[in-house]
């Protein structure tokens, strides 16, 4: 079985080649700021003295969006992670428990109730890194990145946000505006999170969005 670090040397390739045609909004460095916050949240946690997990995690995040849905150009990408895992000899049960967190961690899972089960604290930390960076400042560049290379429209007060979705809902939901993607998901993640460490890093970045919304607002009608 290769070492860690050579592995997380390979996955770190792996990601760099998978996703460089994305835009930037889930890029490289979208998934490299995940690994680093997941582990980051992971030592608060007190899991840095289980190395098996500190592992799972470090490979839960830097694989959990080769082969996203939203830009998956060949049904193979969803074996990717598989094949990954396998060639570096990551024995079965940590396969498993990867390939979980990454298949149950996002929004749209939430959404049809997938993830409502118990969780594993492996699971948390991955999660709650990958929702750190879609709010706060990071996050608000990251939205309006998407939208753009979406085309989609930056505001529009007449569309009114889907507040209540289905996962089927949130997957196709082509013609909501760039803002409205702020109500419909990012001002909730902070609910959202699993870990009393993903939560401590929630609030200033969830506070950071709101006044960011109250100036565009008022910045979008004239009166500031």
């Amino acid at each position: 079985m290769a070492g860690r670090r050579e592995t997380v040397i390979r996955a770190e390739k792996l990601v760099e080649e998978a996703m460089k045609s994305n835009d930037a909004s889930h890029d490289a460095s979208h998934v490299f700021r995940v690994r680093d916050l997941a582990l980051s949240l992971a030592r608060e946690e007190g899991l840095s003295s289980y190395p098996d997990s500190m592992e799972i995690v470090e490979l839960a995040a830097l694989l959990h969006d080769i082969g996203d849905y939203k830009y998956a150009r060949d049904p193979s990408e969803e074996k990717l992670i598989e094949q990954f895992l396998e060639e570096e000899g990551i024995e079965e049960s940590r396969r498993v428990k990867i390939a979980g967190i990454i298949k149950g961690m996002g929004f749209k899972e939430e959404l049809a109730g997938q993830t409502n089960q118990k969780y594993s604290l492996e699971f948390g930390v991955v999660q709650d890194a990958d929702r750190l960076d879609a709010i706060g400042a990071i996050g608000i560049a990251r939205c309006f990145t998407f939208g753009g290379s979406r085309n989609r429209v930056l505001h529009d007060p007449v569309i009114k946000p889907l507040l209540e979705m289905s996962k089927e809902e949130y997957m196709n939901k082509d013609k909501q505006t760039t803002i409205n993607h702020f109500h419909e998901k990012l001002l909730k993640l902070k609910d959202l999170m699993k870990t009393k460490a993903g939560q401590r890093r929630a609030e200033k970045r969830h506070k950071f969005m709101e006044e960011f919304l109250e100036e565009f607002y008022l910045e979008w009608d004239g009166k500031a």
